[in-house]
């Protein structure tokens, strides 16, 4: 017994809403939706109600089960679609998803629901420069995935019909056994060879005769993907129910990963804020500087310091609102840190050291006496290019050592006089 057949209700009102035709495609619908959502954001004085609708309208119409289940039923059959299937037929729509039809599956004794797997998401890498996520761009992405069959509607005959695979005897399974020792017998299951594990095969002459009776067949499909602004590397952007298709199978989504290119002046460090480095002359940092940065959509910005400011190295410097805009929030930038160093003279003559003097603080050490001096080592100082790698040599050569003498105190007793006996 079936339930109470659905009465069909307003099936254009979400279409309507988003200003779209019935046969919108989902980008058509994504683009409406971000303009839309723009207008009205409550944030920006929109109304708050109708930025409800839009996101309603935009849940509904962007996944493929429920824009067929709405344009099928109207409003009322997808208000409601997350009831249980308790045995009882109390919700008008019940049918569709506990009968033995629509595009939810079914079918079985005592009109159970037959739970539909859900595909494998598609993981695709895009690389963007700093530069286009600063700004934000479109790009065009072209890529080849199976749809079911426009022609049998994914059944894979003429008439529709199939019939429980013979081999298999509708399981999709096999078991086979082997003996891999006396009175030892080994059973192992496999996807059925005869009907590639779907439990059913179709009749030679029933077969569809676009998809051969594969029931899916190859697309080739362009993605249109916005890289917005103030997106970070490794952010995902998710095409909703666009990977491949399958029968009776809830389609996957394709998931694009953005990877960032390395930029050669700015770099990012995980937030909104941009990085960059550098150097002044020793004069520079004493006595002034200006100097001009281009910035990443080409805008000349002029970096000066204010008079008598003394920079010192390793300082950093920022600038408000001159990072990379926030994602979701374009209007808003983070902050442009700046990372001096100071390049200072390999050496100076004795004139030079006599006109620093002449102007720069007192030195702080005292003078010392002949028999002070006397008491004292002298000692010389070396040049270390990279401190690091020298300490890193040191403790290379350290555990080498260390394991060799490991060898030597295992080497048994008297072992070297024997040694030297056979000689």
């Amino acid at each position: 017994m079936f339930g109470r057949a659905p009465k069909k209700s307003d099936n254009t009102k979400f279409y309507e809403i988003l200003g779209v035709s019935k046969n919108a495609s989902q980008d058509d619908l994504k683009k409406a939706y971000k303009k839309s959502a723009i207008k009205n954001h409550p944030d920006k004085g929109g109304d708050p109600e109708k930025f409800k609708e839009l996101a309603r309208a935009y849940e509904v119409l962007c996944d493929r089960h429920k824009r067929q289940l709405y344009d099928d039923y109207g409003e009322d059959a997808v208000n409601d679609s997350g009831f249980g299937g308790g045995g009882g037929h109390d919700h008008p729509f019940a049918d569709l998803f506990n009968g033995g039809f629509g595009p939810f599956g079914g079918g079985g004794a005592g009109g159970r629901p037959r739970h539909q797997k859900r595909g494998e998401d598609v993981v695709h890498t895009i690389k963007v420069t700093l530069e286009e996520l600063y700004s934000g761009i479109s790009k065009k992405l072209s890529l080849s995935r199976t749809v079911l069959c426009s022609k049998c509607k994914g059944k894979g005959s003429k008439s529709g019909a199939t019939i429980k695979c013979s081999g298999c005897k509708g399981s999709g399974m096999k078991v086979t056994a082997r003996q891999i020792g006396p009175g030892m017998i080994q059973q192992m299951h496999h996807p059925c060879n005869d009907c590639n594990g779907t439990g059913e095969s179709i009749n030679a002459k029933d077969r569809c005769l676009s998809c051969k009776g594969n029931k899916v067949m190859s697309e080739k499909k362009v993605l249109e993907i916005h890289v917005e602004k103030g997106m970070h590397n490794g952010q995902k952007i998710k095409f909703a129910g666009q990977a491949d298709e399958a029968p009776d199978t809830i389609t996957g989504d394709i998931v694009i990963v953005l990877e960032q290119k390395d930029h050669a002046k700015f770099k990012t460090k995980g937030t909104d804020d941009l990085f960059v480095e550098h150097t002044l002359s020793l004069t520079e940092a004493l006595c002034g500087f200006q100097f001009i940065i281009t910035h990443l959509d080409g805008r000349q910005l002029l970096i000066k310091s204010q008079p008598g400011e003394v920079i010192k190295p390793d300082q950093y410097k920022a600038i408000d609102d001159e990072g990379m805009p926030m994602y979701d929030r374009p209007f808003m930038r983070g902050k442009l840190y700046i990372h001096f160093t100071v390049d200072f003279p390999n050496s100076l003559t004795t004139e030079q050291c006599k006109a620093f003097e002449a102007v720069l603080p007192p030195r702080t050490a005292g003078q010392m006496t002949d028999m002070e001096l006397d008491q004292c080592e002298e000692t010389t100082l070396h040049d270390v290019n990279n401190i690091e790698e020298e300490i890193r040599r040191k403790q290379a050569q350290a555990q080498k050592e260390a394991y060799n003498d490991d060898d030597d105190d295992n080497m048994p007793h008297g072992a070297e006089g024997v040694q030297c006996a056979q000689q």
